[in-house]
């Protein structure tokens, strides 16, 4: 499989799955300014789409959104626990989180990618995700991962997206239980390997 990644985008969540479930993956660096790959492709002849990730598949189908790739991937190791089984409730629930993440976290941090935006808005658009990782600080007040106390896809991609505080100056230090979620993922030794491989750390732990 291949994996087409841009460092530090939502791209990291599928990426880290891979690693923790002890996936092999080739990883393609694209250049979304561009819209192109290291190897000078044109990206959105690979997915129309135009963004990451994207998974090519070893039967040569290609799939895409995060959301979707986490799963597939954590279904591909099973025996990785990284997400209960399909048709149980637990998996409901963990699709439950995986759609909270998806729709109020990542999508919240979109107009602050857009240098257009109006600081009205930018202003807005940080009070709600401070009302959403409100929410969240509560919930890892009780438990070490959003499921319990067992790392599952849906921290891998909590991690991602909540780590683009920093790129954005946004102070998420009064949410204790959440700072603490970021520097116990930070520190697993596969999401180590995730980020220096991305160029994200000097290296791996």
């Amino acid at each position: 499989m291949k994996l087409y990644y841009t460092p530090g985008a939502c791209s990291l969540a599928p990426h880290i799955v891979a690693r923790e479930a002890g996936l092999s993956l080739d990883l393609v660096k694209v250049d979304l300014s561009k819209h192109l790959t290291e190897a000078g492709e044109n990206f959105r002849s690979i997915n129309p789409k135009g963004y990451v990730p994207a998974v090519a598949l070893n039967d040569g189908s290609l799939l895409t959104e995060a959301a979707a790739i986490i799963q597939y991937l954590a279904d591909q190791k099973a025996d990785a626990g990284l997400a209960p089984a399909n048709g149980t409730m637990e998996r409901y629930r963990l699709i439950e989180w995986i759609t909270f993440i998806s729709s109020e976290i990542h999508k919240g941090f979109a107009p602050l990618w857009n240098p257009t935006t109006p600081d009205s808005v930018k202003a807005a658009t940080k009070e709600r995700l401070a009302s959403r990782f409100a929410y969240l600080d509560e919930t890892l007040a009780k438990q070490p991962f959003l499921m319990g106390e067992t790392f599952t896809i849906a921290d891998a991609y909590l991690f991602t997206v909540v780590n683009w505080t920093n790129f954005h100056a946004i102070d998420i230090s009064s949410f204790k239980n959440l700072t603490a979620f970021q520097a116990r993922v930070a520190a697993r030794p596969k999401v180590q390997e995730a980020l220096a491989a991305e160029g994200l750390l000097k290296q791996a732990a």
